[in-house]
């Protein structure tokens, strides 16, 4: 099995590394194509306006990333057509399935864009067109590929007429219909040959040879030519090998380790139950690609955590054995500059309330979720668009200096600053609780936009942060943004916080975009008092999904486990309908 993948953004690291690789076949597979024609690919998939098509470019990989192959789709938005430029298999992956598996993806996006149809260019197979024994062979066997889709030459016009006498091998118009069973209408078609010859070929058509053209297509509907290889239509099934689509998949990073930390006490209702209530729902969904987790260095953790904090909580948890937790009861109000010599009396120097224990096993679970958001921004970087990390303890109540509401390490803000290595960076919190750790992390930076939908402080966790007027300090004045919510919200409501919180985060214009997902916002969530349903959280999940941007997905609260799994599948249905559709 093999990957396929869109390349969104030839800045983009792993991007950049497979567009100068896709540049290599083209020179390597089209030796008479001009050099300036293949340094021309990163311009064209950043700038439509000056080629006047969006250029949409697919590659296959190997499990090691190796590259076997791409198509090179080109979308005409305004006349509803598409136009093939390339589909090619690197050198020696030619008869592995890779062509196959690229055109019918190319042939999904069409569809999904409810295009007229696909057009392009196939060299012909007669005698008198292409006398080369060789290259005839070779023009058959591509048009026999085709010819399995459903896709033939357009005959009965001039398209195949010579630019100047002494050339040889023009080429054919063909035309895939999509399956949609109608026929191509002679004014749709007579668009799409101006579109093709005077915007991918403006140097070279002069505008009578233009005209000639176009004012060729005679026949209405268009003829297409009669089959000539491929008599049935089930020959199309086995043509294509089963393959994975990243750029409609998602990343699912999960924490291994997660069960290590569990406090089974009455009323804490962090549990390892969580994370298999929410794994049993989305799973079936079809979305989600497991990935498994990378290990990461602590220096990820210290750039947005303070060492000592970091320092005591891997000597504390190391004291401790199975079954014990140390709960804060005093905090150093009065004198924070002498702690006490015994580490279970200062836990209250690090942690904001009395119901965040240190156990065992805290440090190294805390450790586990990072390295799982790592992980996830490790598969943005690389191949996906939409990455999840499913991970408890949570993390976006732990500020730089001090833990808290169950979190030891604030995993979104590891993976924003990590990110904004790339560009601007949007975490939008949207758990009942305020993300105070995260505001605290970022508090004087104009990188990284925060911004918090939560319960008011005046009676929700953690009551000391989340008000209106906390919009950042310094250079990062103007980056915080938290919209503070009454007591009870319902779905509507929610909605329309949600799209103010949308529209500060569209004008940031932020490069990737990172959701701190909590799932207490349910009706019936014990830690929280709003009335969201399944339904309203496919919603949000929609809105957000809309945005289109690069996106990290990490998980905080929600703790109704009877609900937990369904808000979460509905979320994600919602995410993926507005990420996915076209």
């Amino acid at each position: 099995m093999f990957r396929i993948r869109r390349i969104h953004d030839a800045a983009w690291p792993g991007d950049a590394r497979v567009i100068s690789q896709v540049q290599g076949i083209l020179r390597e597979q089209f030796p008479l194509l001009a050099s300036e024609d293949v340094e021309k690919l990163p311009e064209q998939l950043r700038n439509p306006l000056k080629f006047r098509f969006r250029s949409i470019l697919y590659v296959a990989e190997g499990a090691n990333s190796r590259l076997k192959g791409f198509a090179l789709f080109m979308h005409a938005p305004d006349l509803h057509f598409g136009y093939l430029d390339y589909v090619s298999a690197a050198k020696l992956q030619t008869g592995a399935g890779v062509g196959g598996a690229l055109y019918t993806r190319v042939r999904e996006e069409a569809k999904a864009l409810e295009l007229t149809g696909l057009f392009f260019e196939c060299l012909p197979d007669e005698p008198a067109l292409c006398p080369d024994p060789m290259t005839l062979k070779q023009n058959k066997a591509r048009l026999r590929f085709y010819e399995r889709f459903g896709a033939r030459p357009i005959v009965g016009t001039a398209y195949e007429t010579p630019l100047t006498p002494e050339s040889t091998c023009p080429p054919y118009l063909v035309f895939d219909a999509l399956d949609q069973g109608k026929p191509l209408r002679r004014r749709d078609a007579q668009k799409a040959v101006r579109a093709i010859l005077e915007r991918k070929y403006a140097e070279c058509c002069p505008p009578n040879y233009v005209d000639m053209v176009v004012h060729s297509f005679a026949d209405d509907p268009v003829r297409l030519r009669e089959p000539r290889y491929v008599l049935t239509a089930k020959h199309q099934a086995s043509a294509v090998r089963p393959v994975l689509y990243t750029d409609k998949t998602i990343a699912l990073v999960v924490n291994d380790q997660h069960d290590i930390h569990h406090v089974p006490e009455r009323g804490y209702v962090q549990a390892p139950v969580r994370i298999r209530s929410i794994l049993k729902d989305i799973e079936p969904l079809g979305y989600f690609q497991p990935v498994s987790v990378r290990h990461f260095g602590e220096e990820h953790i210290l750039a947005v955590h303070d060492r000592k904090l970091v320092e005591y909580l891997k000597r504390a948890t190391a004291l401790l054995g199975p079954g014990e937790s140390v709960y804060p009861y005093v905090f150093p109000i009065r004198n924070a500059a002498r702690p006490p010599k015994e580490l279970p009396v200062r836990a209250g120097y690090f942690c904001i309330d009395t119901f965040t224990p240190i156990t065992r096993n805290a440090f190294l679970a805390a450790k586990r979720a990072v390295d799982c958001a790592l992980t996830a921004v490790q598969c943005l970087r690389e191949e996906y668009r939409v990455a999840y990390a499913l991970v408890r303890p949570p993390g976006h109540h732990a500020e730089r200096r001090v833990f808290g509401g169950f979190c030891y390490f604030n995993s979104a803000a590891v993976a924003a600053h990590c990110m904004s290595a790339l560009g601007r960076v949007a975490v939008l919190d949207i758990d009942y609780h305020h993300g105070n750790g995260t505001q605290d992390i970022f508090y004087r930076r104009a990188d990284v936009l925060t911004v918090s939908l939560h319960g008011h402080p005046r009676f929700a966790y953690p009551y000391f942060s989340g008000y209106e007027e906390e919009k950042g300090e310094g250079e990062g004045e103007g980056y915080n943004m938290n919209i503070p919510l009454s007591e009870q919200v319902d779905g509507a409501a929610y909605r329309e916080a949600l799209a103010r919180a949308l529209r500060r985060i569209i004008r940031f214009a932020p490069r990737i975009l990172i959701i701190a997902l909590g799932l207490d916002p349910a009706k019936g969530d014990p830690t929280g008092s709003w009335s969201l349903t399944a339904k309203d959280f496919e919603r949000n999940g929609r809105m957000l999904g809309e945005l289109r941007l690069p996106t990290l997905i990490i998980q905080e609260g929600g703790y109704r486990i009877r609900s937990l799994g369904t808000n979460a599948k509905y979320f994600f249905q919602g995410f993926a309908a507005g990420a996915f559709a076209r």
